[in-house]
């Protein structure tokens, strides 16, 4: 299992650092429709089921008119995400998260950013208790 497994776990339980693709950032944004076509990333600490700290980057490749998707997933391996949520995910990008072992998760758009980590948090949690 690669050091961004989907769910990590440490001394002290669940850690997860989730990459939700966002309009213009943070907790209170809504989900974008296509993750290689969102603005920014609200990239989401959670330790042990609560959510930790949260900072927004900018989309590199928001201004492409094609390849956006593999951009993309290599900057969220290099910030060391490990669940990527958005409303769809392109062919490209799919292929890069999963053989960089990132779950992705869709939700629908317009979904609060909020909602969609709760969401994402309660569904890992459910899978460690299996």
């Amino acid at each position: 299992m690669s050091s961004r497994s989907a769910a990590r776990k440490g001394s002290d339980g669940l850690r997860l650092r989730l990459a939700v693709a966002t309009r213009s950032g943070g907790l209170e944004d809504r989900v974008s429709e296509v993750f290689a076509g969102a603005r920014t990333f609200t990239i989401v600490e959670v330790e042990d089921g609560r959510i930790r700290g949260t900072k927004v980057i900018e989309n590199p490749a928001v201004s492409f008119e094609h390849g956006r998707g593999p951009i993309v997933a290599k900057k969220l391996v290099e910030e060391g995400v490990n669940v990527a949520i958005a409303g769809e995910f392109g062919p490209g990008a799919l292929a890069i998260l999963k053989a960089e072992d990132i779950r992705p998760v869709r939700v629908r758009a317009g979904t609060s950013v909020r909602q969609a980590v709760k969401d994402a948090i309660k569904e890992q949690m459910r899978g460690r208790s299996r």
